[in-house]
């Protein structure tokens, strides 16, 4: 089973289609893979992989800018049968994060790099960046020229995610991101931290969106923490959604979740395209609000 999604967000008419066709084509990319026994971690990289290409949605190519115009990225992937998590912060011009999160993670010897640090270790595996215009969007220029200008902007999607389970019951989880729209550069995403964006074990694979907000209440281990309390995965997703929303009621955020036999979906705004495989065929939806 897979479950992915876009990005919590405002979902502008026009871009509909687009956006729901992106989830759904992510989605099958990862059931694929579970289809022809590959884990549940190749199948969550696999998915935010294809999403980081599309450019309607905000990792890889259409991240957002930061105030200098620049763009910066962030991913991480957590895998729940080794309990082990490799993650990549505000990497330069990095359109495939993922992929890094991913040799971080089976490298084993830390858990997070950063900024240049993460740029060496993708020349150490291989892997180089694009120009620095290459990630920038016609759609993501015309957002920073607004708020430069001093416009207020309607926020659309933010990150994009993935969690699957395998045919072996094993549970992964994937969450990439190209940030808010005007920040600082330097700036760490939710989607780069295990516990906050992703987080997965034994029980349950958990990718979140929504920025800086979600820090606040540790978004992806707060539901983890209810589950293993005892909660269902929805009443969970539910009560962690619901102590972000009392802190910050203007926040945005949502989540993704599955277990060993069911799967949640939920947002605190306006949309969060979602699309996921299970027994019943492929199916999406625009969003499932608190």
């Amino acid at each position: 089973m897979i479950l992915v999604h876009g990005g919590v967000g405002k979902v502008a008419p026009d871009r509909v289609d687009r956006v729901r066709q992106g989830v759904r084509d992510a989605a099958a990319k990862g059931k694929n893979l579970l289809d022809r026994g590959g884990t549940a971690l190749d199948a969550v990289v696999a998915a935010v992989r294809h999403l980081e290409d599309d450019p309607e949605f905000g990792a890889g190519i259409g991240s957002s800018l930061t105030r200098e115009g620049t763009i910066e990225t962030c991913a991480s992937v957590m895998d729940g049968a080794r309990r082990r998590a490799g993650a990549v912060a505000a990497v330069p011009n990095l359109g495939a994060p993922i992929i890094v999160a991913r040799a971080v993670l089976e490298l084993g010897e830390q858990v997070v790099l950063a900024g240049h640090g993460a740029l060496r270790y993708m020349q150490e595996i291989g892997m180089t960046t694009g120009v620095p215009d290459a990630l920038i969007t016609p759609r993501a220029r015309a957002a920073w020229a607004e708020v430069q200008a001093g416009g207020k902007l309607d926020l659309e999607g933010g990150g994009v995610g993935a969690v699957a389970r395998d045919k072996t019951g094993g549970l992964a989880a994937a969450t990439s991101s190209g940030g808010t729209i005007y920040r600082r550069a330097g700036a760490v995403d939710d989607a780069a931290i295990p516990g906050i964006g992703t987080w997965a074990d034994e029980h349950v694979a958990i990718s979140t969106s929504g920025g800086e907000a979600v820090f606040r209440v540790s978004l992806a281990a707060n539901i983890a923490r209810r589950i293993a309390d005892g909660d269902g995965i929805r009443k969970a997703a539910k009560g962690a959604l619901q102590e972000l929303h009392k802190l910050v009621p203007e926040g945005l955020a949502g989540i993704i979740a599955v277990n060993k036999d069911s799967w949640c979906a939920l947002q605190l705004g306006p949309a969060m395209p979602c699309a996921w495989i299970d027994d019943f065929g492929p199916k999406d939806e625009l969003g499932f609000p608190l």
